[in-house]
């Protein structure tokens, strides 16, 4: 008998390229038979128009032309968008639907926690992110859960370092808490900002209003420099001001909720002060207007802040809950703890100055 031939099933390619791999030349012994393929059952084969890629051409076609196929790679409109952009789009929606319908929660102190969330951090932290490149230290010091007292030094000229110190609670804690930051009179003064403080969080720093969160297991943080180390000329940067008389111990007290000492590296560059306008700052009703290398002499552009690196360490917490109630009223106590506070605080600022390699880097 004679040997019987292969006939590939693509017959019409074979018959196109002539004398191929699939049939042997005249005269030569034939080839080894291929191995036998599951049979087919006849029916209608669906036949690609010329040009075009079949169902069997392992989905280049559709990586191509960006169409998702099974087992295919991403599709242009995927790759453009990102993982999750359906996703995102959904929670914009939905936040959009929320906030037409009122349908969303403020406490008595007018924090929004979903404005915060969807709106107020997701435009504070490419700014942590990209542009002051914040490094966070210790953030396991901050507790799980409950009360306690974030206690910071406060620089800079305007108050960059309480927002970034807000992002860095929120997106470096396990259980991303938010910072309820106590601020002076002058923030809720003025128009847009002061709505906008109370929006993301942020009171009067009153004992008051510091007790009450506290009392409700909030973390509360607090720069006791105030306007005194914020407003401080650029020679005298990290040299700690005084903090107060002590009334954030008191406070921390009679809740019995730790303090965390808190230290930031780079927000002292941001805007160097290099003089103060007193007369111009008597007239406008502000503490100081700052005279930096930069502003008033490039106007609005001087007011960007230079592209500093950032670093947040965060402290061991120092209890206060083994103290009687009466403690809160002992200045003596107060005065020590006050001190032990701050001295903590500018330890760590030299200790991380000597480790920092540059301002910028």
């Amino acid at each position: 008998m004679t040997d019987a031939k292969v006939i590939p099933f693509d017959d019409d390619r074979a018959r196109r390229r002539g004398r191929g791999a699939g049939r042997p030349a005249p005269g030569s012994a034939a080839p080894a038979a291929e191995p036998v393929r599951e049979r087919r059952e006849p029916g209608p084969e669906v036949v690609a128009p010329r040009g075009e890629a079949g169902p069997d051409a392992d989905g280049e076609a559709d990586r191509d032309a960006g169409v998702g196929g099974r087992g295919s790679e991403p599709g242009v409109l995927d790759r453009l968008l990102g993982d999750g952009w359906d996703r995102r789009a959904a929670d914009g929606l939905s936040f959009l639907r929320r906030r037409l319908t009122g349908d969303y929660p403020v406490d008595d102190f007018g924090y929004d926690a979903d404005l915060t969330e969807q709106v107020l951090m997701s435009l504070l932290r490419p700014v942590y992110e990209k542009y002051f490149r914040v490094d966070v230290r210790g953030v396991e010091h901050l507790p799980e859960e409950g009360a306690a007292l974030v206690v910071a030094n406060h620089s800079g000229t305007l108050p960059w370092d309480g927002l970034m110190l807000q992002v860095a609670v929120h997106d470096h804690h396990p259980a991303d808490r938010h910072l309820r930051l106590l601020a002076a009179d002058l923030v809720f003064a003025l128009p847009v900002v002061g709505e906008l403080a109370r929006k993301a969080g942020h009171t009067l720093a009153c004992a008051q209003d510091a007790q009450q969160l506290l009392s409700r297991g909030e973390l509360v943080g607090v720069m006791p420099e105030g306007f005194k180390g914020i407003g401080k000329p650029f020679a005298d940067r990290y040299k700690l001001q005084r903090f107060g008389r002590g009334g954030f111990v008191s406070t921390a007290l009679r809740a019995g909720a730790p303090i965390v000492p808190c230290s930031i590296v780079g927000a002292e560059e941001i805007y160097p002060m290099v003089g103060n306008a007193k007369t111009l700052a008597r007239l406008l009703g502000v503490p100081y207007f700052p005279l930096t290398p930069t502003f008033p002499w490039l106007g609005p552009l001087g007011a960007v802040p230079l592209p500093t690196k950032w670093t947040i360490q965060f402290g061991e917490p120092i209890p206060t809950d083994g103290y009687a109630p009466e403690a809160a009223d002992d200045p003596m106590l107060m005065f020590n703890l006050t001190d032990q506070v701050r001295e903590t605080i500018q330890r760590t600022l030299y200790h991380l100055l000597v480790q920092r390699r540059s301002v910028f880097f």
